[in-house]
Order: structure tokens, then C-alpha cells, then sequence
């Protein structure tokens, strides 16, 4: 293939990428979208494949590394669960941030092409923040996927003066950096490329040691902003347009999508990097009381739960994580369907940074295939609770604490949630009274209008679902 038929295939496969966000802006086109990535991958594969950069020597080991990879990814995708979706995608971050590290170094020791005066010192440049964005992501990604899966705790580790010694690294960064570009050789170089490479990977693992469970929504789409600027680095080391494209693309849609998490907490970015929140540590009162509310529950049972849920007119569910844990999104739709043919007129209110990731319950919801037109944003249907007959919250906490609005002492204070405490009845489906992501007690919990509905999300919605068949 020639380089103007490769420059041809990688412009139409940036146009796929593009086409592919925008199909991804929205659940009705999100199938559409991921076509039209997966067809511009395959596009820039073949070009890059079959392009004249590279060899035919080296085509064996191409396609046997691509074969290797596609099915280990094949697998992944096959057994990976629903809950598991979050630190999957944590972990592909981390894959990224290797390649961009390992590329970053093949680039430096390949004397094949002998760069000199500007070229040289631009070509250091991009080696030297390559790797360092790279080591960023790749050991910061493996951090984020510790916290989802639950092997690493969601408390935030906070080291003395750790603001301190993360302006301490950026320093000696920047110091051998400047050691990196007066190297004369590839040897001299190689000691301050792997001490700034050591430096950045601590500093990941510090960086996302330090942010607490309940900011992983945004540690996700920040880590994804990472991802793709490692993979714009790449596209410098070698030339690359189309990586250069892509990256930039995915960079800039994943600091976008950071924003738009940050402002749906109330956070911004550099205090979700600060990190802190999610301590699961409760802000005492000035008498030096515990901020948590203290009251009684009022616990109700699955038949109950189909009385309210068949009397009423108007019915909002809130669906958080302990859906997605339960797997429980198929009976829930059935309970729709059953809602709805008999007259009931039921929603969805979703959260933008519920469950682990961003969009985590649009997908599950998909996937039990729910009418999209039922689905609605936390701005679209906030104002609707006064008027809703039943809210049932289903695995759902920190999003829908009230504490946000009403304690200025709680660390979600200011935070935007689901009023569902304005409903005539709310029910809240838990396994048990354990604070939420964010280790904040909810006071929702004991008002005089909610019900508590204990045990397995599945178990109880299938009672449910017989009570109101029955």
C-alpha cells in the first residue's frame, strides 16, 4: 500500500472516530457509534499493517501479536461481567499507558534514524513526556483497577505534606529532563529517562492512592483523558497522524467527560486530585456529636413494596450499584413492563456518576433492554419527584443522600442529587444499613416517608415481580 493510500485510509478512519463519539453521545445511537469505532480500527489496522512503514520481514510478528492480542481481548470481553465493566476499562487505560512507555524507549535506543539540531531536541521532547504521561497512566490505571474490584480499599491514603512531595517529583522532573536533553548518548541518557520514568509511576500510584471511592467515576474519565494523550505522545514517537488524531480525540472527549463529573459532585479537578473525599471518616458537629443522623427505620416487605408500587400512578426507580452487583436490571425491566401495561406511568432517573463509571446504568439498562425514551438525566426528572407517587431506589446511596443539600458539615455537601425524598413514598432496596461509596451515612434513611426494603436486590425485585403478577 502507499504512503498516500495509508494517508487516505487513516483520514477516513479519524472521520470513523469522530462519527463514533458522536453515535456514543447517545444511548439510541450508542450501537450505531461503536460500529463506526470498530470499523475505523480495523481501517487504521490494515492501513498501518499494509502501510510502507512497515516491513515485510517483520509481517509474521505483526499479525501473530495481533492475533495474540485480539483473542486475549476477545476473551475479555466474552466473561467480563457487568460490575466487572469499570475496572476492565481501568485496566485497558493501564495497557495504553505501557505501549506508550515501551514505544517511548524503543524510540530512544533505535539509532536507526540519526536526528540532529532542532529535529533531535523536538524528538527528545516527545520521548521524554511520552514516557512520562504514559508511566502516569499505566501505574495510576492499575491502582483504579485495585480500587473497583475491592482488592485495594476505596479509603484515600493521605501521606504528611503529600502536596509537598508531589512538588518535590515534578521538580526532579523537570531537573533531569533537562539532564535527558544534554545526554550525548543514547547511555548517557538512559539514567535520567528511568529516573523520571521510577518518579512517574510512584506519582500514579500516590495520585489515585490519594483520591477516595466516592470520586472513582471521575478517576475513570480522568484516566481516560490520560489514556488518550499517551496515545497522542505515541503518535509524535513515530510519526504517526492518525494516533495523533485519536489520541487527541479521546484526551480531549475524557477531560470533557471529567468536567462534566466533577460539576455533577461539586468537585473540581484539582480537589478531586488533592484527593480526600471518600474517607468514609463522618465530619463531627461543633458539640463534638457525629455528623450522622440517628433515628428508626421503617423496614417493609417485597409484598408491601407491590402493593405501593400497583396503587400508585407516577413511579420513579433510582438505580445505583447494587443493581448492577445483583444482576438484577432484567427483573427490574419486567417490573416496568408489568407497571406499565397496567396504566402505571413509570421513569428512570439516572445520576451521572452512578454506579463505577460514567454511563455505568445507561449500559446496564441497555443490556435488560429498557426503553430508552423512559431513561432520563438527573436534570430532566429532578423536579418530578413532589409529584411521584412511589421513588424506589434500588442499590443506590451516596446519589441520593439529602445530607448534600441540608448538613454543610457533609463531605458530599453541595453535591447534586435525586431529590427522592420529595416523593409521597420513597423505598430504598439495601442489603444493609452500611453508609455507601462514600463511607457518608445517608439520612434518608430514617425520614417518615421512606421504606427500607433488606436483602438481595435480585431475590427481593423477584418477589416483587410474583407479588404483582399474582
Amino acid at each position: 500500500m502507499s504512503e498516500s493510500l495509508t494517508t487516505v485510509a487513516y483520514l477516513g478512519a479519524a472521520i470513523l472516530f469522530i462519527l463514533s463519539l458522536g453515535g456514543l453521545s447517545n444511548p439510541e445511537t450508542s450501537r450505531r457509534g461503536n460500529v463506526y469505532g470498530m470499523i475505523g480500527m480495523a481501517l487504521a489496522v490494515l492501513a498501518t499493517i499494509f502501510g510502507p512503514k512497515v516491513a515485510a520481514a517483520g509481517l509474521g510478528w505483526v499479525i501473530a501479536a495481533l492475533v495474540l492480542g485480539g483473542s486475549v481481548g476477545l476473551y475479555a470481553a466474552k466473561v467480563v461481567k457487568m460490575t466487572q465493566m469499570p475496572e476492565l476499562v481501568a485496566l485497558m487505560h493501564s495497557l495504553v499507558g505501557l505501549a506508550a512507555c515501551l514505544v517511548g524507549f524503543a524510540s530512544y535506543v533505535d539509532t536507526s534514524i540519526a536526528y540532529t539540531g532542532a529535529e533531535k531536541v523536538i524528538h527528545q521532547v516527545e520521548i521524554y513526556i511520552g514516557i512520562l504521561i504514559g508511566a502516569v497512566t499505566f501505574s495510576g490505571s492499575l491502582i483504579a483497577f485495585g480500587k473497583l474490584n475491592g482488592k485495594i480499599g476505596g479509603k484515600p491514603l493521605l501521606l504528611p505534606a503529600r502536596h509537598w512531595l508531589n512538588l518535590i517529583a515534578l521538580l526532579v522532573v523537570i531537573w533531569f529532563g533537562g539532564e535527558f536533553m544534554r545526554a550525548e548518548t543514547v547511555a548517557d541518557g538512559m539514567l535520567p529517562l528511568a529516573i523520571m520514568t521510577v518518579l512517574a509511576l510512584l506519582f500514579g500510584i500516590h495520585m489515585v492512592m490519594a483520591i477516595g471511592g466516592a470520586d472513582m467515576p471521575v478517576v475513570v474519565s480522568m484516566l481516560n483523558s490520560y489514556s488518550g494523550w499517551a496515545a497522542a505522545a505515541t503518535g509524535f514517537m513515530l510519526g504517526n497522524d492518525l494516533l495523533i488524531v485519536t489520541g487527541a480525540l479521546v484526551g480531549s472527549s475524557g477531560a470533557i467527560l471529567s468536567y462534566i463529573m466533577c460539576t455533577a459532585m461539586n468537585r473540581n479537578f484539582i480537589s478531586v486530585i488533592a484527593g480526600g473525599f471518600g474517607s468514609g471518616a463522618p465530619t463531627p458537629k461543633g458539640n463534638g456529636a457525629p455528623a450522622e443522623p440517628q433515628g428508626e427505620v421503617t423496614p417493609v416487605s417485597a409484598t408491601e413494596t407491590a402493593e405501593l408500587l400497583r396503587d400508585a400512578k407516577s413511579v420513579i426507580i433510582v438505580p445505583g450499584y447494587g443493581m448492577a452487583v445483583a444482576q438484577a436490571q432484567h427483573t427490574v425491566n419486567e417490573i416496568v413492563r408489568t407497571l406499565r401495561d397496567k396504566g402505571v406511568d413509570v421513569r428512570f432517573a439516572i445520576h451521572p456518576v452512578a454506579g463505577r463509571m460514567p454511563g455505568h446504568m445507561n449500559v446496564l439498562l441497555a443490556e435488560a433492554k429498557v426503553p430508552y425514551d423512559i431513561v432520563m438525566e438527573m436534570d430532566e426528572i429532578n423536579a418530578d419527584f413532589p409529584e411521584a407517587d412511589v421513588a424506589m431506589v434500588i442499590g443506590a446511596n451516596d446519589i441520593v443522600n439529602p445530607a448534600a443539600q441540608d448538613d454543610p458539615t457533609s463531605p458530599i455537601a453541595g453535591m447534586p442529587v435525586l431529590e427522592v425524598w420529595k416523593a409521597k413514598t420513597s423505598i430504598v432496596m439495601k442489603r444493609s444499613m452500611a453508609s455507601g461509596y462514600a463511607g457518608v451515612d445517608n439520612p434518608l434513611f430514617y425520614k417518615d416517608n421512606n421504606r427500607m426494603l433488606f436483602g438481595d436486590a435480585k431475590k427481593m425485585l423477584d418477589e416483587v415481580l410474583s407479588a404483582l403478577r399474582g
